[in-house]
């Protein structure tokens, strides 16, 4: 048995297992979605409220399974199963335009139901129509709501209305803006303010109430806020089967477990409820994250759910807000809306940057992905960045690729005596596996020499894969020639083909299998991985281009110092 072929069958095998699971858990934003309109211009689906459910509390909080409506938590009042129609006409809006963002805010609950990233295009050929990441139409419903709840909350039964100074605001260079929203009121003497703060060049919007108390009696409120979103693909999903499937779910962070995934699956079947400190609730999607940071200092009770309906909701209850006869009080929380920028997120609350998806091998992409930026710093084009990473990781596994290709070189020029024992002990297989060592003892050999090198690689190679998948820096980002955006398939296939080329010519330079079947299995390598790669980002493949011309030239070169010794 020829030990070490069937290892590096086995070892490739492995390696095209690993990359079809990640083919499977990532997705490219390569198709153009038609531009949609605003929401303003288009029917809000009806808002039902009243899905019933229980009331408890714990630790004095109130407990993360008390949400009852589709939409709002109740965690006092009676279940109530009426639907409450919110008709959408153009007043019920306002629009607030910042240098980053253009918001859209119900004035029917004061939720976001429009967010688009304005230094993110749709799609490169729309440079001019900013990527819409919140948004409530008959495409999508995926927005962020907040309220108050409890035994005065104005968001009990049906959402509380707000009136605001003007039907749109936007912000000045440089300057933060605020915009007040103000209760309607129910005649009780509180008054309650809902203001949204944006800070210039920021992905963060600050959303707090102010409530004062002008009534004879003691006011108490729960706060909420909550992610809702339906089952719908990300934007510019290709659902054709091919391509990359990037995760689609909501994440949070435990104090035992610094970043706990969801898929909608998940959600619907085994709903979340703890009470955590601190902390935060997120829905991701391919290069981009919304999510709630609550009070650090509190405890709040985060949950997830799958309502009647078909939405998503996660989010989380904060503890109740008691406001005596005469008093003020202030409180709320922050939401990100915006790019998957791992730097950005670690300063807004900790491990939030772990929305960046690197997967278990985190360890090793990270540092990679830190070198990659600090590349493309001096570069300034994240295509040559890819091209000089890829030289660098080669140079710190030189001696470790020396030492396979040195192994395989020794088994192609000892190849012909193999092929004798082969023939002289063909009927007997214990004698041949016997001269066979002895050959390789001869001629200082390890037959596991080719294999381990690759094995130890392999790590690298993925984590490589994670950080040029997940790098929202690399979307839309041109390199040279026909390839103007390295976060989606080469349009020529010109990449795929070449790599499909080198790892053909890499095959020539090693020792022919022995095995028919082994050497058909070989064969086919080129052409399985080439089908693969077809649709995989074009930084992924340059990469893999450029580390099999690496390889392919080292071990060219070791080859034929190999066999000169042997003349």
């Amino acid at each position: 048995m020829d030990i070490k072929r069937y290892l590096l069958i086995a070892a490739s095998a492995v390696l095209v297992v690993m990359l079809l699971s990640e083919w499977t858990a990532f997705k490219t934003e390569r198709a153009t979605d038609i531009p949609r309109e605003r929401i303003a211009d288009v029917d809000l689906k009806a808002l039902s409220l009243g899905e019933q459910a229980t009331n408890t509390s714990v630790s004095g909080l109130p407990a993360a399974d008390v949400a009852l409506g589709e939409d709002i938590p109740n965690v006092n009042l009676v279940a109530n199963d009426s639907a409450v129609i919110v008709e959408d006409t153009h007043h019920n809006h306002v629009r607030v335009l910042t240098d980053t963002l253009d918001v859209v805010i119900d004035l029917d609950g004061g939720d976001i139901v429009e967010l688009a990233l304005r230094k993110f295009p749709d799609a490169i050929d729309a440079p001019d129509i900013p990527f819409m990441l919140l948004e409530q139409n008959t495409t999508r419903t995926y927005i962020a709501q907040s309220g108050l709840v409890g035994p005065n909350g104005i968001d009990n039964g049906a959402r509380a209305r707000y009136q605001a100074s003007a039907q749109e605001y936007q912000q000045k260079p440089g300057e933060p803006l605020q915009v007040d929203l103000q209760w309607i009121g129910d005649g009780s003497g509180v008054r309650v303010s809902k203001q949204f703060t944006f800070s210039p060049d920021s992905y963060i919007v600050d959303i707090n109430y102010q409530v004062r108390n002008n009534s004879q009696k003691t006011w108490q409120a729960v706060p909420f806020a909550q992610l809702k979103r339906d089952n719908s693909a990300a934007p510019n999903a290709d659902n054709s089967g091919f391509g990359l499937q990037p995760f689609l779910g909501a994440a949070l962070t435990q104090p035992d477990e610094r970043f706990t995934k969801f898929t909608f699956a998940d959600i619907a079947d085994e709903p979340f409820k703890k009470t955590l400190p601190g902390g935060w609730i997120a829905m991701m999607q391919h290069y981009f994250v919304s999510a709630w940071i609550p009070n650090p200092d509190q405890s709040h009770n985060y949950s997830t759910r799958h309502t009647s309906s078909g939405f998503n909701i996660v989010g989380f209850t904060s503890p109740a807000v008691t406001v005596n006869p005469g008093e003020s009080a202030r409180f709320g929380a922050k939401i990100y809306a915006g790019p998957k920028d791992q730097y950005s997120l670690a300063e807004i609350s900790p491990h939030l940057d772990l929305t960046v998806d690197y997967g278990w091998l985190w360890w090793i992409a990270q540092p990679l992905f830190w070198l990659l930026t600090q590349i493309q710093s001096v570069v300034q084009n994240w295509g040559v960045a890819i091209i000089l990473l890829t030289v660098l990781v080669k140079g710190a596994f030189f001696r470790l690729s020396a030492a396979s290709y040195r192994s395989m070189a020794k088994m192609r020029k000892v190849q012909p005596k193999m092929q004798n024992i082969r023939e002289q002990y063909g009927d007997d297989k214990q004698k041949q596996s016997q001269a066979m060592m002895e050959l390789y003892k001869k001629e200082k050999i390890n037959p596991m020499g080719g294999c381990l090198p690759i094995l130890i690689q392999m790590p690298v190679f993925i984590s490589l894969y994670w950080v040029l998948m997940e790098s929202v820096e690399l979307r839309q980002a041109p390199f040279a020639l026909w390839i103007n955006d390295l976060s989606v398939m080469d349009p020529y296939f010109v990449l795929p083909l070449m790599m499909g080329a080198s790892m053909f010519f890499m095959q020539k330079l090693n020792p022919p299998p022995p095995d028919p079947m082994q050497a058909k299995i070989m064969q086919w390598l080129p052409v399985m991985f080439t089908f693969f790669f077809l649709w995989f980002p074009a930084g992924l493949v340059l990469y893999w281009v450029c580390n099999n011309l690496l390889s392919m030239t080292q071990q060219w070169v070791i080859t034929r110092r190999i066999e000169a010794e042997g003349n």
